[in-house]
């Protein structure tokens, strides 16, 4: 069956999330499109394809352990030298998903990995683009400001065109997986293909 390319994030919602996307795209980062506006718990992760179910059942546990938390977001920040990223900075419900994303990737589940970095719950708006542009996206969206309330997040797949499609939403405390609502009204939350 070969692999897939998965990952888990909490999904930014309307009227946020499209606005970030649009603005993403508008620094000319080429991947805008092709990644709905999100807060990263598991960063792409090659799968075996066969453990699908195995993934979803361990995130369905996951989200049944969870309570709805406040999520609000202000200013950006960088991870540069580092790394080429600027970012919407998540300055209420960090613990929140610094607590989910360790139970994402918990041993004794099927997504275990070590990290590249030290976890920092936050919404990418720019990455690997000239460093005017990432200059601009800094001080440009400085001032921005949002917050909901978190009650999912989602396993989304990377096709083989580089687009990132929901596949699944797990409601918190509802122990099960339910079919992907579209966040953004785009192509990325269409379905790759229907699971079994």
């Amino acid at each position: 069956m070969g692999t897939v390319t998965l990952g888990v994030s909490i999904a930014v919602p309307e009227p946020y999330g499209s606005l970030l996307q649009e603005r993403r795209a508008g620094f000319g980062d080429p991947a805008a499109h092709g990644i709905p506006t999100h807060v990263t718990l598991l960063p792409p992760t090659q799968v075996e394809a066969s453990r699908l179910p195995a993934v979803r059942a361990h995130l369905a546990e996951v989200a049944a352990a969870c309570r709805a938390f406040p999520m609000r977001l202000s200013g950006t920040g960088t991870f540069r030298p580092l790394s080429p990223v600027v970012f919407v900075q998540v300055v209420e419900g960090a613990s929140a998903c610094s607590w989910l994303q360790q139970r994402v990737r918990d041993t004794s589940g099927p997504l275990v990995r070590e990290l590249q970095f030290p976890y920092h719950p936050h919404v990418t708006v720019a990455h690997g683009i000239s460093e005017e542009a990432m200059d601009r996206a800094y001080e440009e969206l400085a001032d921005f400001e949002a917050s909901w309330t978190v009650g999912s997040f989602a396993l989304y797949e990377q096709g083989a065109d580089g687009v990132w499609r929901k596949l699944y939403a797990y409601e918190f405390g509802a122990g099960r997986a339910t079919p992907a609502v579209p966040a953004q009204g785009s192509p990325v939350d269409e379905p790759a293909t229907s699971r079994t």
